[in-house]
């Protein structure tokens, strides 16, 4: 809040008013003349408050009244007064209402309490609020104020002390401060100078303003004081340090520089009291010698004072740094003092603080330059500059010289002092790196045994000094080991640094970028030498005077550097300075830096003649009036640089540097010479010279020679070999010791090739004049190499030829004028070179130069440029002079690519390029038959529109003869494909390349016309366009009878794919020529040599690939073929059906198809017969689907049609996917789009032709072999299942003539079919495992043809189904019993499998599958045929409800045929080879006797059915008391399912049969009669042994036997006395066993004890009490005369025993037994009154 603002005043004036309040209440009693003035002074306020309207004016014009009390209050003593009244003064100072006058009293107060040392803090407080919040004291009163304050500083109390220092600090601060604010006021005012005598007075002050007054005389007085002289205006001081003095000097001069140099006066102090005052106190360093011994000097030197000392540095720092151009002398002086501290016997802390000193320097540019115009520039003037580089240089050098005992600091200094942590000392003392050769794990410089740690000092370019900061010490710090070594070492960086970065900036647009325009640059040049004539010379001084020394250092540096970090610093430092010297046109120091890069780059002792010459030549070249220090370190290797008389060295890296090796490789020199080294610092410093040539390739002129050969000779050691367009690439070393490379180096690697690629892409920037420069030391570098590598096999070194390529592609945009030195270096020196590599990279060079120069977009472009296209083109037809065969090898592949970037242009040079391209022999090896390929395709894919049509032909006959060549299989195979492009293009563009051959062909007419010639044209008389497509399928013909089987497919492929999709263009009459001479020549010729082929097996296909067991014979790899050509022949014959029935000789040609089809069907080749019947197929129009017959698979892998009743489709075990629905599949049949109009389909000769060959190919095919021997060949499934899936197709067409001959002739192969084995080898795909009831494809498909034959007989006779079942033709009708026929003979099969000749089949389960012999002769496994005669079975059942009433079904007795059939499973029952079987077997006969019994009936009495009745009979009985056994894991439920069927068979018995027993033989009832007796006598025997014991009992069974057998015993409809007697002795029989085992069980029962009775028996009796219980109910439902007496009386002697029965412990027994005795009560009375009740 701002103090002047009416709430501020009034709140002053009220708190002015307590505090007198409070002084006056304090004071009461001690001090009654302060109450009153306090009292007065509260009125005082009042008034002024009252009367004033400017109330803080008046009161600063009565403030010593007002501040009077308050001074009187002081006066007291007492403390807590004096606080009240100094904050009250406090405030009205801050509220500036404080006069001069009081301001005077108000410091006299404060002096007074000084002096009694009350309140020391309050009263420092006091003066700043004073000093700070305006300007009322000045002159004495300020003075005295300061003064105050430098007494509290040296009182006894640290405190205050402390305080008191920040306070005069802070009060000389404002002192400045006010001077600085009068000038700006008076900035305006032009003043009078006054005239100042020649030396005036130090007391003329007089023409000061007063604040600078005040300013004046307290610096003065600071200079005295520092002096140890009275004070002039400061008086009443009693002591003062000289280190206080000096940091207050040192602030003043560094904050307020404007004031000395605006002021004569203050500049006048400067030059006179505070230079000399430096230069005395300096004294003492300057004298002192460390370690020099005292008895040698005559008195006793002063020794450094170190605060003193570091002090008096500051202030020369600030005096440099500010006030240079006034102390020009002075500074010379403070220069040269500077460099003289760093001499090595200086105490050490002295040096430490001299280079921090030296540092601040160095990072200010603008004053080096000064130096080094001030001095350097000035004759007979020190080189001041020229000798801080050097002092630094020796001082570096000298810490490396392992000092002597009696110096400790250096080396060893304990490294927990430089802040390493205690542990390190162990490994860092000098030398311990290098034993081990590790890395040292902190920065550091490490030489000849000397280690010494570098630190982090500074930011670069910022000079942040340690000792210079310690203020607070007395003593001399432990200077950190390595502090002094690190301060030197950024100062030199900082020097490198400021130097370019100020000259970068003065130099900036004299030098652009980019590759400038000569005259622009001349004009600049100009102007600038114009404008400034002397920065030049500056420039150049300032390089020259320091390059040598801080060459020498950064060398040694970098030598000694184990610090990845400082080696990047020093290499960026000599790079700079190297780029420096270059800009300036220094060469001799340019090159000298080079040359030190080059060497650091390369391992210790690399011989290379470049370097030692250059530094030969350098020696010569330097100035003369460079005179240097004397650096003398012993080096390992180093050059000397003789200048007057005096040793500067260039340091080569020691042998010994303990650096991280990460390349081991092979020096590049003529005589082998071992390996060599590169560390990792080799490797930084070879990126530093990269970086170089790339941003700094302009002003390397000549020492391109240097930066080229060092590279190309780690690129060798490295292993980096050139790649494509001249880049480098890693690559190996091809013989020696290979170069080893570590993973560090090899991350590295892609950067550096990287980097070298784009250093010579920078070439585009550069002027004419150093890219000549450039091309001209890769050129004789080059020579050097080719010179190495004459006479030795030794790898040359590409790196010159690798990058002239490279610097040619970048530079194509002024290609010519470099284009005749490059050619003409590479196609006479490079190409014609023995050694290969040279000679291929030689051409590699030349032909990339030629693409891209083609390809540039020139200005003017390269069509309307001939010349420059003709100069471009020359050197390619040049290498054709060149003999060796890799140069053609360049030479063709140059060819291709010009092709694929200029082949538009080629214009009327086709038939030439396509005459080099075509010239191929076999012996031309395999690489240029590639080349040369490759141009072809290119040819063909891109540039067909673009040629004259002429040459179409030309190139079907290049594409034909690679095809025919035999050294690449690939090329062969990949020029098929071409032909199958160009056939393609043929196509496309017809109708021109007709009219342009037209054209052609009638001048060629008229030509051979004049000279009295036939035109020699091959297939003449046809038009010319057919004549290029017949020209296409005789190549195309040729190759598919190559030897080579991969030829063959793949040609045979083209071919057809190619007649079929472009057959359509050809004229009708010459299909004739392709039917006749290219296609069945064809077939013949591939059949002959298919028949004749070699069966040796062939071991592999070249080389180590594998064949496949299915083509490892000649004969296997020709029945591929023949495979392909018959296919492709009948899908001609198929697509182009309507085109060659047209032509005459169709039906001639069909059988000639047929006739092939058959002998391939017959051939003893799986593969080849199978496909010979998809061909056959195919010619019937049978439309395959997708190829599916190689997955593993079951029925969905049937892939012909299946013609079956959608209603069937999907019974049991029958998957219902299809490839196509079955709808489309009979649409297919019943006269869909694909089938041509009846009146052609119906060409019957065809068909009845085709069902001749089938039926031929069937006979021969599954005829049983006649030996029983392994070996014999056996037709395959999927052969057998395609051969029957022919037949519905080709029923449907020949049907109506379809004869029961031809019947007999389908049952033979269908049987035959069915019965072939398979190999066990194909056993796991095409069987199901054994578990799965599937049918097989070949089975399915035989059901399927009787389906289909079935089907045309049921549904050919006309109108609704009851009619079909009587009418129809009757040649169809008779065909019925012979389909049952067939179809029961499958049936048989689920029991009893086919046999096949002689031939041995196993089970499939125990056949083994030869994975181990593979050779060895297949197994024989017979099918799993039980699904396949269930399927059969439930079509018998199908078919026989559709036509049991057929006149023949029922003369032919089909049913007797049927229940014969079914007695085999159902008398096998659990013996069958699969449970399904029997219950099959069951529900069919029950399903036919439904349906049959009654037919049966009808026809009792034509005695057409006796036959039937015994086979019933005998079926029943053996399967209802069946000899097998149930297995023993059968389950109690699957037990009662089984006793369910049975039950099922009596319940038929009692419905079907009994009932209708006048109608049925007696000795069929009596037999079934017998029967249910049979079964109603619980199964198990009478005599009771082991083996029985597992039975179990159909009780179930048993009771329902019972139950019908007394149904029908008491029936009243006893029609025969033979019938009642049989049932009245089953009574009896019953009866009699029941009594038996009841016996027997009492018995028993009684016997055993305690222990209970098998479960059997106690089953076996709970089943004879519920059968008394049932006989006891029929009796009572019965009509008592039907019952004869005999009956009763077995009955009731049952009594007794049940009784006995009571006994038994079991509860089921007892529960049985009730029920067996409850019926007894009915008979208790005799049975005469039973029959009276009844009647009653």
């Amino acid at each position: 809040m701002s103090t002047s603002t009416p709430e501020a005043v009034k709140k002053l004036v009220d708190n002015m008013q307590t505090d007198l309040r409070s002084l006056s209440m304090e004071c009461k009693k001690k001090f009654p003349p302060v109450k009153e003035a306090a009292e007065s002074g509260i009125v005082k306020i009042k008034t002024i408050a009252a009367r004033n309207t400017g109330i803080l004016a008046a009161l600063k014009e009565n403030s010593s009244e007002v501040v009077q009390p308050f001074l009187m209050g002081c006066g007291t003593k007492e403390p807590k007064i004096t606080q009240l009244c100094l904050a009250a003064v406090q405030r009205l100072m801050t509220h500036e209402v404080v006069s001069e006058a009081a301001a005077g009293n108000i410091i006299n107060m404060l002096w007074q309490l000084m002096e009694n040392g009350l309140e020391e803090l309050k009263l420092l407080q006091t003066v700043l609020v004073l000093l700070t919040t305006n300007t009322v004291a000045h002159d004495e009163a300020l003075s005295k104020a300061i003064v105050v304050c430098f007494r509290l500083h040296f009182t006894k109390d640290n405190i205050t002390n402390n305080t008191a220092a920040a306070t005069v600090r802070q009060v000389v601060t404002v002192v400045f401060e006010r001077m600085v604010a009068e000038d700006e006021r008076h900035k305006g005012i032009i003043e009078q100078p006054p005239v100042i005598q020649g030396n005036s007075n130090r007391r003329s002050t007089n023409t000061l303003r007063p604040c600078a007054k005040d300013a004046y005389m307290l610096f003065q007085d600071l200079c005295q004081l520092v002096n140890a002289d009275a004070p002039y205006w400061l008086t009443g001081m009693t002591e003062m340090t000289r280190t206080f003095g000096l940091e207050l000097l040192e602030s003043v001069l560094n904050d307020f520089p404007q004031v000395f140099l605006q002021h004569q006066e203050f500049s006048f102090l400067l030059k006179e009291r505070v230079c000399p005052l430096v230069i005395k106190l300096f004294s003492p360093n300057i004298k002192f010698r460390q370690g020099s011994n005292a008895t040698s000097s005559p008195a006793p030197v002063e020794k450094p004072y170190f605060p003193i000392c570091m002090r008096l540095l500051r202030v020369v720092s600030v005096l440099i740094k500010h006030f240079y151009s006034l102390l020009v002398t002075e500074c010379e002086i403070f220069l040269s003092l500077l460099v003289k501290f760093l001499d090595g016997d200086k105490p050490q802390w002295l040096r430490a603080v001299a280079v921090e000193s030296i540092h601040r320097l160095c990072v200010q540019p603008h004053l080096l330059r000064s130096f080094c115009q001030s001095y350097d520039m000035k004759q007979h003037s020190t080189k001041v500059f020229r000798d801080i580089v050097n002092a630094l240089g020796s001082f570096i050098q000298s810490l490396f010289i392992v000092p002597n005992v009696g110096n400790p600091p250096i080396v060893n200094t304990p490294a927990g002092a430089a802040g390493t942590g205690g542990p390190a000392t162990a490994q860092s003392g000098p030398g311990a790196a290098g034993v081990s050769g590790r890395v040292t794990p902190q920065a550091a410089f490490e030489y000849r045994g000397t280690w010494i740690p570098i630190m982090t000092v500074t930011v670069q370019g910022s000079a942040k000094a340690t000792c210079l900061e310690m203020l607070d010490k007395v003593e001399p710090p432990s200077i950190p080991e390595g502090y002094a070594m690190s301060v030197a070492f950024s100062c030199l960086l900082d020097l490198v640094q400021g130097i370019t970065s100020m000259l970068e900036k003065e130099l900036g647009q004299s030098a652009p970028q980019t590759r400038p325009d000569p005259a622009m640059v001349q004009k600049q040049t100009s102007e600038q030498s114009d404008k400034e004539p002397d920065t030049r010379a500056v420039w150049v001084e300032m390089v020259n005077a320091c390059w040598c020394g801080l060459l020498a250092a950064l060398s040694l540096l970098l030598d000694a550097s184990t610090d990845e970090n400082a080696t990047e610093n020093i290499l960026k430092a000599e790079l700079t300075m190297a780029s420096l010297c270059g800009r300036l046109s220094l060469v001799t120091p340019r090159d000298a830096f080079i040359t030190a890069i080059c060497k650091a780059s390369l391992p210790p002792h690399y011989a290379l003649t470049v370097l030692s010459s250059s530094a030969s030549t350098l020696t010569n070249k330097l100035p003369d009036y460079i005179c240097g220090k004397v650096l003398a370190v012993p080096m390992a290797t180093y050059t000397a640089y003789s200048i007057q008389g005096q040793n500067v060295q260039i340091i080569s890296p020691s042998s010994e540097s303990h650096q991280q090796v990460v390349a081991v490789g092979q020096p590049l020199t003529v005589q082998p010479q071992g390996t060599v080294v590169l560390t990792a610092k080799n490797i930084q410093c070879m990126r530093t010279l990269l970086n170089l040539a790339h941003c700094h390739g302009a002003v390397l002129g000549t020492s391109w020679q240097l930066v080229l050969a060092t590279l190309q000779h780690l690129v060798w050691i490295l292993g980096l070999k050139p790649g494509s367009g001249g880049a480098l690439k890693p690559g190996r070393a091809v013989e020696g010791p290979s170069t080893v490379l570590t993973t560090a180096v090899m991350t590295d690697l892609p950067v550096i090739a990287n980097i070298l690629s784009r250093l010579f892409e920078s070439s585009q920037h550069l002027d004419d004049v150093s890219l000549h420069h450039l091309i001209n030391a890769l050129c004789s570098l080059s020579m050097e190499a080719m010179d190495m590598a004459y006479g030795n096999n030794k790898e040359p070194s590409l790196f010159a030829v690798a990058k002239l390529l490279e610097t040619g592609l970048v530079n194509m945009d002024r290609i010519e004028i470099l284009w005749r030195p490059l050619t003409g270096h590479l196609l006479e020196k490079v190409c014609q070179h023995p050694n290969s590599r040279m000679r291929e990279w030689g051409a590699e060079a030349v032909t990339a130069l030629i693409k891209s120069g083609l390809v540039y977009k020139h200005d003017p472009a390269l069509s309307e440029n001939q010349r420059l296209q003709l100069l471009l083109l020359n050197p390619l037809k040049e290498l054709s002079n060149i003999v060796h065969a890799d140069i053609r090898q360049k030479q063709l592949e140059c060819v291709l690519q010009i092709l694929q970037s200029q082949g538009d242009s080629l214009g009327p040079g086709w038939p030439l390029v396509l005459g080099v391209i075509g010239a191929i022999r076999n012996d031309q090896g395999e690489s240029l038959i590639r080349t040369a390929f490759q141009c072809l395709q290119l040819v063909v894919t891109d540039f067909l529109p673009t040629m004259p049509c002429t040459c179409l032909q030309i190139v079907v006959d290049v594409a034909g003869s690679f095809g025919l060549q035999n050294q690449e299989l690939n090329i062969s195979l990949t020029s098929i494909g071409l032909l199958w492009n160009i056939s393609d293009h043929f196509f496309q563009r017809g109708e021109t390349i007709e009219k342009e051959l037209d054209k052609e062909e009638t001048i060629l007419e008229k030509q051979a016309k004049e000279k009295g010639v036939p035109l020699n044209r091959p297939f003449h008389p046809a038009p010319p366009f057919d004549c290029l497509w017949l020209c296409l399928y005789a190549t195309l013909g040729e190759l598919c009878v190559d030897p080579r089987p991969a030829v063959r497919k793949s040609a045979g492929q083209t071919l057809f794919s190619t007649i079929s999709a472009h057959g359509t263009l050809l004229q009708q009459a010459t299909w004739q020529t392709v039917v006749w001479k290219v296609l069945f020549h064809l077939l013949d010729r591939v059949r002959k040599s298919s028949t004749t082929a070699d069966k040796e097996k062939i071991e592999s296909g070249g080389g180590n690939i594998l064949i496949h067991h299915s083509r490892d014979t000649a004969e296997k790899q020709w029945a591929e073929t023949w495979v392909l050509t018959l296919a492709g022949v009948a899908r001609i014959f198929n697509t182009r059906r309507y085109l060659l029935q047209s032509l005459g000789d169709f039906f001639k040609a069909w059988e000639v198809l047929l006739d092939h089809i058959q002998s391939a069907a017959l051939s003893k080749n799986n593969e080849v017969s199978l496909a010979a019947l998809k061909s056959f197929q195919e010619i019937l129009q049978i439309v395959t689907p997708v190829k599916d017959s190689e997955k593993p698979d079951t029925l969905s892998a049937v892939n012909l049609p299946i013609l079956i009743d959608p209603v069937t489709a999907s019974g049991p075990g029958r998957p219902l996917e299809r490839t196509d629905s079955l709808g489309e599949r009979l649409s297919r049949y019943s006269g869909a789009e694909q089938i041509p109009p009846p009146d052609e389909i119906e060409d019957s000769a065809l068909w009845w032709s085709a069902w001749n060959a089938w039926y031929r190919i069937g006979t021969d095919s599954t005829k049983p072999p006649t030996s029983s021997e392994k070996l014999a060949f056996i037709p395959s499934q999927p052969f057998l299942t395609a051969l029957i899936q022919i037949f519905p197709a080709l029923y449907q067409h020949i049907k109506t003539g379809f004869s029961m001959d031809d019947l007999k002739k389908l049952g033979v192969i269908l049987h035959g079919a069915v019965s072939v084995p398979i190999s066990s080898d194909a056993s796991p795909f095409i069987l199901p495992s054994y578990t799965e009831a599937v049918l097989t494809s070949l089975q399915e498909a035989v059901l399927t043809s009787l389906d289909v034959l079935q089907k045309t007989l049921y549904n050919s006779a006309p109108g609704k189904e009851l009619q079909a079942i009587c009418v129809g033709p009757e040649n169809m009708q008779v065909m019925y019993p012979a389909i049952f026929h067939q179809l029961l003979l499958f049936v048989e099969f689920s029991c009893k499998p086919p046999q096949y000749g002689k031939l041995e089949t196993k089970h499939v389960a125990n056949a083994k599958y030869n994975q181990i012999q593979l050779f060895a002769p297949a197994e024989w496994v017979a099918l799993n045929y039980v699904p396949f005669a269930e399927k059969s079975l439930e079509v018998v059942v199908d078919l026989y409800q559709k036509t049991a009433c057929h006149k023949a079904v029922v003369s032919e007795k089909v049913l007797k045929k049927i229940i014969k059939t079914l007695r085999m499973p159902l008398s096998l029952k659990y013996a069958c080879p699969s449970e399904s079987t029997w219950k099959l077997a069951v529900s069919s006969l029950l399903k036919v006797l439904s349906i049959g019994l009654p037919v049966a009936r009808q026809h009792a009495s034509s005695g057409k059915f006796d036959t039937m009745w015994p086979e019933l009979a005998s079926a029943f009985e053996d399967f209802l008391f069946t000899k097998s056994t149930p297995p023993d894991n059968l389950s109690i439920q699957e037990f009662q399912k089984n006793e369910g069927i049975d039950v099922e068979v009596v319940q038929l018995i009692s419905t079907e049969i009994l009932p209708f027993a006048n109608f049925i033989p007696k000795e069929f009832v009596g037999q079934i009669m017998a029967m249910l007796n049979k079964g109603s006598i619980h199964s198990q025997s009478s005599s009771f042994t082991e083996a029985e014991i597992d039975i179990r009992m159909r009780e179930e069974f048993s009771k329902v036997c019972f139950e019908t057998l007394l149904q029908f015993s008491f029936s009243n409809k006893v029609t025969t006395p033979q019938e009642g007697y049989i049932s009245r002795m089953a009574l009896s029989v019953l009866l009699k066993r029941s009594q038996d085992v009841l016996h027997r069980y009492v018995e028993d029962e009684r016997l055993s004890g305690r222990c209970p009775l098998p479960r059997q028996q106690v089953t076996e009796i709970i089943f004879v009490l519920k059968a008394i219980s049932t006989l006891m109910d029929s009796l009572k439902k019965t009509q008592p005369e039907n019952v004869d007496a005999n009956t009763w009386a077995q009955v009731i002697a049952l009594y007794p025993t049940l009784v006995e029965c009571i006994m038994c412990s079991s509860s089921e027994v007892s529960s049985a037994l009730k029920e067996a005795l409850g019926p007894f009560k009915d008979f208790m009375q005799p049975p005469v009154t039973k029959v009276q009740n009844g009647e009653s």
